[in-house]
C-alpha cells in the first residue's frame, strides 16, 4: 500500500509543478516600445538587463520623432513611447498617452564630429563654428524635412548665420539613422548631430558640443500608450530606465547633457 500512495502521490505532485511552471512562465511579456534614435545605445543595452531580471521582453522601432509621429497620426501603436518631451506632452493632449505617465528620461545636446585622427577644428565660439564649416569640404547633417530634431535645429542656426547658401552644395542631408556613418563612407568631412548618436558609431571623434549660444538641449521622455496591451510590464520599464543603477548607462553614451 505505501509504495501504491508513493505512486499516487507523486503523480498528483508533477501535474502541479507543471501548471505553476507554465503559470509562472506565462506571466512574462513582450513590451513593444516605438523610440527616438537618439536614445538607442542606452536604453537597449538597458532592454537586456532588463529581460534578464523581469523575464519581460522589450521590441523596438527606432525612428526620427518626426517619423514616429507621422506612424502615430497613421494609427500605429505600442505599449511605450520615448521621445522629445514636448512630443510625449502633444500625445497626452491628444490622449494617445496616458496622463500623468510622461517620465523624463534623458538629456541630449548637438555636438560636432570628423572622423578619427584627423585634425580637431576649432568650435569653441559661434564665429570660430562658422569659419569652420566655410572651410570644410562638405559636411553632413540629419534631413529637416525628416523630421530629426538636431537636422532642425542646425538647419536654423546655419540660417541665422547666413552661411546657407554658401554650404548648399557642400551639404549632405542624412535621412535616418547615425549621420556619422557619413563620415567614414568618405561622403563627408564634418557631421553635426546629437552627441549621443556621435558616440555610438566607431571610428569618428567628438570635437564637442555646439557653443552654448547655438546649443539646443533635447529632453527625451517616455509616455505610457492610452490601451497598451502590457501596461504593467510597460511600467515596470520606465521604472527601470529610470533606476539610479541606470545612470551610468545614459552618461556613458552623452543622455547626460549639462551646460
Amino acid at each position: 500500500m505505501k509504495t501504491v500512495r508513493r505512486t499516487l502521490c507523486e503523480g498528483i505532485v508533477m501535474p502541479v509543478f507543471i501548471i505553476l511552471y507554465l503559470g509562472g512562465g506565462a506571466m512574462s511579456a513582450e513590451i513593444n516600445v516605438m523610440s527616438a534614435g537618439a536614445v538607442k545605445a542606452a536604453v537597449t543595452e538597458l532592454a537586456k538587463e532588463f529581460q534578464r531580471e523581469t523575464g519581460h521582453g522589450v521590441t523596438f522601432t527606432f525612428a526620427t520623432v518626426g517619423a514616429l509621429q507621422q506612424k502615430i497620426t497613421a494609427g500605429e501603436r505600442a505599449d511605450l513611447f520615448i521621445m522629445s518631451d514636448t512630443a510625449i506632452e502633444d500625445l497626452i493632449k491628444k490622449g494617445v498617452v496616458v496622463s500623468g505617465s510622461k517620465t523624463d528620461i534623458a538629456r541630449v545636446g548637438i555636438g560636432v564630429a570628423v572622423r578619427e585622427g584627423t585634425p580637431l577644428p576649432d568650435i569653441s565660439t559661434p564665429e570660430a563654428l562658422k569659419k569652420t564649416l566655410l572651410s570644410a569640404r562638405s559636411l553632413v547633417y540629419m534631413d529637416p524635412s525628416k523630421g530629426g530634431s538636431s537636422g532642425i535645429h542646425f538647419a536654423k542656426v546655419v540660417d541665422q548665420m547666413g552661411i546657407a547658401d554658401a554650404l548648399k552644395d557642400r551639404t549632405v542631408l542624412w535621412p535616418s539613422g547615425y549621420a556619422a556613418e557619413a563620415l567614414l563612407k568618405g561622403e563627408a568631412e564634418i557631421c553635426v548631430h546629437q552627441i549621443s548618436e556621435i558616440l555610438a558609431v566607431r571610428g569618428v571623434a567628438l570635437v564637442g558640443p555646439l557653443p552654448s549660444e547655438l546649443q539646443k538641449v533635447t529632453r527625451y521622455s517616455a509616455g505610457l500608450v492610452t490601451g497598451a496591451a502590457s501596461p504593467d510590464a510597460a511600467k515596470a520599464f520606465i521604472r527601470f530606465l529610470t533606476a539610479p543603477s541606470a545612470r551610468s548607462k545614459f552618461s556613458a553614451v552623452g543622455l547626460d547633457y549639462t551646460e
